[in-house]
């Protein structure tokens, strides 16, 4: 594994959310994920895996990421390409600025913290067959100035994991999400919780609620919605 620790290489880009792919400066392909401990700052390059290790929806695993970044880490200014399978994992409490995904294969990103706040802001992805945010840990994750495009859930709360639990606590405030599903799923039996602000889903989906397990199980979905204690917030269909 590749370790890169770069500062300061292009400011980080937020704000709005903004809705199209940016222009890639370059192209960097690796045989293996890049770790990153403390900063990196990709310079809008694409990166991507050679060989290609996507392979659609098949549960792979870190080892087919394109990047594992530490506790505290941070991700800046990145295309990440097709040929990757598991986009982004962290460790421990991370933050993602200006990170996009041309096209998603298994999961864009895997939150692994067990408690704290990771943060997302800025950036995009397209094409997730089944969902771009995934999260494992515990903690809080704020997503902010985001944009989703074809997509099956923006994030869930891991359903079926091995040792699973809570809460879960997803915050999405200036989302922009067309051509897919919910915002957000979790599980209520494990107090998860999911506020939406400021944000809109073309068809108005917003939250799905779950029964978790540790089982591996399919979980069961117990409703959809806003309830006011674990589905928070309000959402627009003008997108």
């Amino acid at each position: 594994m590749q370790y890169f620790a770069i500062l300061g290489l292009l400011p980080v880009v937020l704000g709005a959310a903004t809705t199209t792919l940016p222009k890639s400066a370059g192209a960097v392909a690796t045989n293996k994920p890049i770790a990153v401990s403390g900063s990196f700052d990709g310079g809008m390059k694409m990166y991507d895996r050679n060989p290609k290790v996507c392979q659609g929806q098949s549960e792979t695993g870190e080892a087919d990421a394109m990047f594992v970044l530490e506790d505290g880490a941070t991700l800046s200014n990145v295309i990440i390409g097709p040929n990757q399978a598991e986009g982004v994992h962290c460790k421990g409490t991370c933050t993602i600025n200006n990170v996009w995904w041309s096209d998603v294969c298994e999961d864009a990103i895997t939150f692994k913290q067990t408690s704290g706040t990771s943060y997302i802001n800025g950036g995009g992805a397209f094409k997730a067959a089944d969902k771009i945010i995934q999260f494992n840990g515990r903690g809080t994750v704020s997503v902010k100035n985001f944009y989703a495009n074809d997509y099956g859930k923006v994030a869930r709360s891991c359903g079926n994991c091995s040792g699973n639990g809570g809460p879960r606590n997803f915050i999405f405030d200036n989302v922009i999400a067309v051509d897919g599903g919910v915002i957000c799923g979790i599980n209520t039996n494990y107090g998860d919780t999911c506020t939406i602000t400021n944000t809109c889903q073309d068809d108005g989906k917003n939250c799905d609620r779950y029964t978790g397990n540790s089982s591996g199980a399919e979980p069961t979905k117990i409703g959809s919605g806003f309830d006011g204690t674990y589905c928070k917030g309000s959402i627009s269909t003008s997108c």
